[in-house]
């Protein structure tokens, strides 16, 4: 495992409505470090700031305060350019509604952010088939998400957020739309594609079962990172 993690905050604060005296501080010095290879859970009471974690570590949200590196790059204070190129070449988000574009199939939907990339055509189509074999959609590549079920559509949108092959990936309650039977198999192929791939990844869940499944699980509480204790 290199020295250098994949994702680095240190001293992550964020506050909203600040007005005073009705200043919410969220975040409170928020520490999390996150190498290549290593899946990490994230387990958070409703309310405690998951998502604003999340989108601060996906370059969505800007700190007040603190560090926050991505692939050795300072990003804290970077300008928009560079936050949104980052966001395209090293990260990749799963949310948990698929959010795929109905009006493209599913081949398509893998496409297109290759395309943003500058990738051509060819290459883009390859990957895309690559992945949609690995995740078992082979006879799906041409459907469009009305024409999937719901772990299919969720499977796509995996798909997609490797489409780049980003370094980090950041996933909020990815199968929390799902039944429990294909929330399990769809579990086992986001672990299995990154695994295989090497990146680092943030996975926010209420599942207590799928978060025992990562390498290691921490929890927000009272704006700040500590170690889960279960």
């Amino acid at each position: 495992m290199s020295d250098q993690p994949v994702l680095r905050l240190e001293g992550v604060e964020k506050s909203y409505n600040l007005g005073r005296p009705n200043e919410t501080r969220v975040l409170q010095g928020v520490d999390l470090r996150i190498h290549a290879g290593e899946i990490v859970g994230l387990i958070a009471p409703s309310g405690a700031g998951k998502s604003t974690l999340l989108h601060i570590a996906g370059l969505l949200d800007t700190p007040d305060a603190g560090q926050l590196d991505l692939c050795g790059q300072a990003m804290a204070r970077a300008t928009d350019a560079v936050r949104s190129a980052a966001r395209g070449r090293d990260l990749g988000f799963v949310y948990q509604f698929h959010h795929l574009l109905p009006e493209f199939s599913a081949t398509e939907n893998i496409v297109l952010p290759q395309l943003a990339l500058g990738h051509s055509q060819t290459v883009a189509q390859t990957r895309a088939k690559m992945l949609l074999d690995h995740v078992g959609l082979s006879a799906r590549v041409h459907h469009r998400p009305a024409q999937l079920s719901g772990g299919e559509q969720q499977r796509v949108a995996i798909c997609r957020a490797l489409a780049n092959a980003p370094r980090m990936l950041l996933a909020d309650e990815p199968t929390g739309n799902l039944d429990p039977d294909t929330a399990d198999m769809v579990f086992d192929m986001l672990l299995g594609l990154v695994r295989a791939s090497g990146m680092a990844a943030l996975v926010a869940t209420h599942n207590h079962a799928l978060a025992a499944r990562m390498d290691r699980v921490v929890v927000l509480s009272q704006g700040q990172i500590v170690p889960h204790m279960g």
